[in-house]
């Protein structure tokens, strides 16, 4: 599997291309986005834009991009609702009005997304920083989007805004720490490989510690 790290900007989220046709997460900044996927392939080549929660700096770009390569996007069911609205959304805190954009693909725990031959993304439903997030795990190569859920060295996502619970994140990590993980390609941070089932397990420990 071939994943181009797309990072645009200071606060935004990481972009993931994955074998040049599926996005994970648009961010916010669209123009330098738009470069990224230019430089590494043909934007009419994208076929699926996989959100992993609603909030602004991961979906902000998504209904532009959608608009010029013709791709579906796709948003875990109990988040679609959310996209569209300027405060669960978190647009207003950064001063904008949430993307009018309504998903093509409403996902559910256990699905399984295509993204190249023997290669798929199981849809993880880890609800906690929003009602509705998602990790994407391919278990060939033993990767995982963790959206914000957790991220390197043992951090994990808020729950202070609309829609959180610290509760449903611990039970959502108990949940990620059944997989084999080789690789993490977290929603903010560097993609780390160093022993990422451990730095997983000092997530849960730190969302336990805080319960």
């Amino acid at each position: 599997m071939h994943v181009k790290h797309i990072i645009t900007g200071l606060y935004d989220a990481n972009s993931y291309l994955i074998n040049k046709k599926v996005l994970v997460d648009t961010g916010m900044n669209t123009k330098g986005l738009v470069e990224e996927i230019n430089r590494n392939t043909d934007m009419k080549d994208l076929e699926l834009i996989i959100l992993t929660h609603c909030h602004y700096d991961h979906t902000a770009s998504a209904q532009e991009i959608a608009q010029m390569s013709g791709a579906k996007v796709a948003i875990h069911k109990d988040d679609a609702p959310l996209l569209k609205n300027d405060n669960i959304s978190a647009a207003a805190m950064f001063g904008y009005s949430a993307p009018s954009i309504d998903a093509d693909m409403l996902l559910e725990e256990g699905d399984r997304i295509p993204v190249g031959e023997d290669e798929e993304l199981e849809v993880i439903h880890t609800p906690g920083h929003t009602p509705g997030g998602i990790c994407l795990y391919e278990a060939s190569t033993k990767s995982l989007f963790s959206g914000d859920t957790v991220f390197p060295n043992g951090s994990i996502g808020r729950t202070d805004f609309q829609g959180g619970s610290r509760s449903q994140l611990t039970e959502s990590i108990n949940k990620i720490m059944k997989l084999d993980v080789e690789t993490l390609y977290p929603g903010h941070g560097e993609v780390t490989s160093n022993d990422v089932n451990r730095q997983i397990e000092f997530s849960l420990r730190m969302s336990k510690s805080i319960l």
